[in-house]
Order: structure tokens, then C-alpha cells, then sequence
């Protein structure tokens, strides 16, 4: 193989292992403001009552572990509504949303998500009483998805 060829083989290579990379560099963060008001209505989100299990760290955007829990007694009185699950560089920044009433028990979700790249994600618990909740998270994607939308 002659010094050349392989220099060509080499930079292909390389400009192939580049562009997921260069993709998720693409990816406009979404202002979630507005969806975010649609979602909690009058009243802004308070921090609290919602917790996120996501790794910080994930390996591949296309199934990426998500576990979501809210703080409530689960009575006629007192539940959760809705959960809502936001990232702001995906596609469609709603990525999720689950209805629950008094009758679920627990207001608890283990899911997987698919994500286009390193952002944050918020998740959005409504409360029976139209107070909403909310808690915040950064993740790292090394290999994103979400990209079909994309012409590179």
C-alpha cells in the first residue's frame, strides 16, 4: 500500500467517525419555555417532588434508561395527573407524556428514551391540584440518534 492511499484511506475514515460528532453540533437546543407554559398552564414549575434517574453518561442515544418518580400520597385528594418528559435538542422536544390518577398507587415510570445528542432534559409532573413540579438533568450522549430528521 503506497503512502498516499493510505492517507486518503486514513482521512475517509476519519471524516466518517466525524460526523455523528459533527451532528449533534447541528442540533439546535429548542427553547422549552413555551412548551413548558402549555404544559404547567398559569402557574410556573416549582423545583421538587420529581426525581430523574438518567446516567449522566450514555453510550448510545438510541435507548438511553430513564426512571421518573413523584413525591404523593396517590389519594382521591392529592395525585398526579400527568408526568411530562422534555429534551431540548431532540427533534421533538416531547419526547414523552403519561396520564395517572389515584388509582396508579405510585407515581413511578421506568422507560427508555431516545436522544439526539448531549442536552438536558426536564421532566414536568402536574398535580391534581394544578400546581406543577419539576426537576432538570444533564446527560451526555456519545453516539446520538434522533438524526433521521437531518440532513447532513
Amino acid at each position: 500500500m503506497r503512502r498516499r492511499h493510505f492517507l486518503k484511506v486514513g482521512a475517509g475514515g476519519t471524516a466518517i467517525l466525524a460526523v455523528p460528532a459533527a451532528a449533534q453540533q447541528l442540533l439546535p437546543a429548542h427553547d422549552l419555555a413555551p412548551l413548558i407554559m402549555q404544559i404547567a398552564g398559569t402557574s410556573p414549575p416549582r423545583p421538587g417532588r420529581v426525581r430523574i434517574g438518567l446516567p449522566s453518561l450514555a453510550e448510545n442515544g438510541n435507548s438511553v434508561p430513564l426512571d421518573l418518580a413523584v413525591d404523593s400520597p396517590m389519594s382521591e385528594a392529592d395525585h398526579v395527573r400527568s408526568i411530562h418528559v422534555l429534551a431540548e435538542r431532540n427533534p421533538r422536544p416531547l419526547v414523552a407524556s403519561f396520564q395517572l390518577g389515584p388509582l396508579a398507587g405510585r407515581a413511578q415510570l421506568s422507560l427508555r428514551i431516545r436522544l439526539a445528542g448531549s442536552q438536558r432534559v426536564v421532566a414536568l409532573a402536574v398535580m391534581s391540584d394544578g400546581a406543577c413540579w419539576s426537576a432538570e438533568t444533564e446527560v451526555v450522549v456519545t453516539s446520538a440518534a434522533c438524526l433521521d430528521e437531518l440532513s447532513l
